[in-house]
């Protein structure tokens, strides 16, 4: 894996300088009297040709290819630089090879050419020495192979550091895309909540206030007691209906919420002579809030549904809790649907709001046989 390392080139840079400059000054005080001026160009122009080979790794987009060759270019101006260098200070540059190979062709690159530069130096030393032991030859060989090692060490470090850092970035990334992924998801089902919560209590205190009103209507003049007592209900109904929308649009509210006072409270403004409404709660209350509001939209739902489609004229409404299951069900008279044929807000509403909490909603009707509903909530939810 290639690695991007700016500050590693500039080192690179600063050391040829280095080495330059100690080969002007060695020359300058006349500590080198076998280095010819054409030696000396050489190796200064060799040096000065390696810097401009950095600033174009620098500069110009890197692939694999591109790499090899620029390391290939390193290879041959080190070997010109050495051949020309009569103090022997661009051995130093040689650690360099396999540190660019590492950082760009990989590590079976790095450690190869670290491996023949070792090779080639024992193969150097061997001819100058003529085999015979030479402990300032050792000594050179010794260190090349120390700086050969720590360069490969120092290469393995910064690839992994980059890796890393491009490990991290990938995964900040992926972590970026899955919160707004959760964000947009959370989106959705806060509007599909409200929408259910439109459509389960606005709906129903909407057909509560149509039927009170049509009541009202219809007993204006031969009974106004009653047809009063309609507007009252629809009243009340409109009333129920602005504070359940404002919780809606606002936070849920704070205190608990009780599932058996609110059946009562809305049996009680269904029930009137043309429509029965038996209500029968067995068991305690059903903790939390999401359990509770959801068994009490079922219940809205299907009130309505009997009220409005069903032409129902008796409802019984059953509450049990026995501390497995909640269960709500919901039966009434009326003419009955076929559940398969059909398909509406509020039916998929009742099932996801209970699918949410691992419960259940089952629907049993028939043409003429009425309707039964119901939804269960389980323990573990609540």
């Amino acid at each position: 894996m290639a690695v991007d390392a700016p500050p590693l080139r500039w080192m690179a840079s600063l050391l040829y300088i280095a080495v330059m400059l100690t080969g002007i000054y060695y020359v300058g005080a006349g500590l080198a009297p076998d280095w010819s001026g054409r030696e000396l160009a050489i190796f200064l122009a060799g040096l000065a040709a390696l810097l401009v080979v950095e600033q174009v790794d620098w500069r110009r987009p890197r692939s694999r290819n591109w790499a090899a060759s620029l390391l290939l270019v390193r290879m041959v101006l080190l070997e010109v630089v050495h051949s020309a260098d009569g103090a022997g200070f661009s051995r130093a540059l040689y650690v360099l090879v396999p540190f660019f190979a590492y950082l760009y062709l990989g590590r079976a690159a790095g450690i190869s050419l670290a491996a023949v530069y070792v090779v080639a130096a024992l193969i150097r030393a061997s001819a100058v020495t003529g085999g015979k032991p030479d402990p300032e030859v050792v000594s050179d060989l010794f260190m090349l192979f120390i700086g050969l090692a720590l360069t490969v060490a120092t290469a393995s470090i910064a690839t992994e550091q980059r890796r890393s850092r491009l490990q991290a970035e990938r995964l900040v990334e992926e972590l970026t895309a899955t919160q707004q992924r959760v964000a947009e998801l959370s989106a959705a089902s806060e509007r599909n909540r409200l929408a259910r919560d439109i459509h389960d209590s606005v709906g129903h205190h909407l057909t509560a206030i149509s039927v009170q009103l049509a009541k009202a209507e219809a007993f204006r003049e031969r009974d106004p007691s009653t047809a009063d007592r309609a507007v009252a209900d629809a009243r009340r109904t409109a009333g129920r209906a602005l504070r359940e929308v404002r919780e809606s649009v606002g936070a849920l509210r704070a205190e608990p919420f009780s599932l058996a006072a609110a059946l009562y409270a809305l049996v009680e403004g269904l029930d009137d002579p043309d429509f029965r409404v038996v209500l029968d709660v067995d068991g305690p209350d059903v903790p939390g809030r999401a359990g509770p509001e959801a068994l009490y939209r079922v219940a809205q739902e299907a009130l309505t549904n009997a009220r409005r489609h069903a032409d129902a004229g008796l409802v019984r409404v059953a509450f049990r809790n026995a501390g497995d299951d909640a269960v709500l069900e919901v039966e009434d008279d009326g003419r009955g649907f076929e559940p398969d044929a059909t398909s509406g807000g509020g039916l998929s509403g009742m099932r996801e709001r209970l699918a949410a909490l691992g419960g259940t909603v089952r629907v049993e009707s028939s043409p003429g046989q009425g309707t039964r509903i119901t939804a269960s909530v389980p323990a573990a939810a609540r």
